[in-house]
């Protein structure tokens, strides 16, 4: 699977109610509860963002409460990853389940910048800054949860394969 995008820098310990506020959470339409992601840290990534970009953050991303709209929300904007130094284990997993890429890349951060266009090859645990052919290589995400985010998300997988192994990462 290869991700090709824009990038926009958060910073550290991006929270979800951060990325999505509570107050924001009062309807179902995630079209709607989308056009205010991350109004508190850039009131303008929402409009802004196009379909492809990738977020790259520094260390804890989604952190905060488990609220599993924040990862829905990034996904509805179109952003096709976020690479962080790490992230918080349940946003990790709600990302995973609803077909969002995460990557665990610690060089990333300190050497990509905003706008840069990158490229992510995640069965080869690759990232190439196509500005300055910088190579950035991360652990691979394990082959059970690629074959989830190849299916867009857990609920996918598990309608496809009609059954799921239990695996620990």
């Amino acid at each position: 699977m290869i991700i090709k995008g824009r990038v926009w820098k958060f910073g550290d310990n991006v929270n979800t109610d951060e990325i999505i506020a509570g107050k924001r959470l009062l309807t179902l339409d995630f079209n709607e509860i989308a056009k205010y992601a991350f109004e508190a840290i850039n009131p303008e990534f929402a409009k802004k963002v196009k379909p492809g970009d990738i977020i790259v953050a520094g260390d804890n991303f989604g952190c905060g409460s488990s609220r599993e709209q924040a990862p829905i929300v990034i996904k509805k904007l179109g952003v096709s990853a976020v690479i962080a130094n790490y992230f918080a284990r349940i946003f990790f997993r709600n990302a995973i389940n609803i077909g969002l890429p995460l990557i665990e890349a610690p060089q990333a951060y300190q050497t990509i910048k905003e706008g840069d266009i990158i490229e992510v090859n995640l069965s080869e645990g690759v990232i190439t800054d196509l500005s300055n052919n910088n190579k950035i290589y991360f652990k691979k995400i394990p082959d059970f949860l690629t074959e989830i985010l190849t299916e867009g998300g857990v609920i996918n997988y598990l309608k496809k394969n009609k059954k799921f192994k239990v695996q620990y990462y």
